[in-house]
């Protein structure tokens, strides 16, 4: 199951997100918000990646208008390593590198097709399992 959460800013790419989620087949949880009255990123941002570090989600998707906020939230969070991408490289590498488990987007930053595009790609990339990368991500979480 992903978890998936924004405000008002990214409320439209969230929604363009659950749908491409559900036409691959993936099951979604909404933290919210449900609409685009002005709210507050970390009550979602922070509900979100606390599904995905209790285990209760495999991985988050969290959405503000910038990335910025909302990631700086979902890091605050102990598990969580979240990326703010842009683009698909950044989404292959942290996957591969950082084994992120919460990607960060911002809706008023990225369009829906590149959105979609870099969720596929956070997605399908696995953990590159080797040593150097796993040493790294044990020092972050110490």
């Amino acid at each position: 199951m992903i978890a998936i959460a924004s405000d008002h800013g990214g409320f439209d790419l969230k929604e363009s997100v659950k749908k491409h989620l559900a036409e691959r087949g993936f099951e979604v949880k909404d933290f919210g918000t449900y609409d685009k009255n002005s709210c507050d990123y970390p009550d979602f941002g922070r509900a979100a990646a606390e599904a995905v570090a209790a285990g209760e989600c495999e991985k988050g998707i969290v959405i503000c208008t910038t990335g910025i906020g909302i990631s700086i939230v979902a890091n605050k969070v102990p598990g969580i390593r979240c990326a703010l991408c842009s683009e698909t490289t950044t989404a292959r590498l942290t996957r591969e590198h950082n084994d992120a488990n919460v990607l960060a987007m911002g809706g008023g930053m990225t369009g829906e097709l590149l959105g979609n595009e870099i969720v596929d790609v956070f997605l399908d990339t696995p953990f590159s399992g080797l040593e150097k990368h796993a040493r790294r991500i044990s020092k972050i979480e110490k």
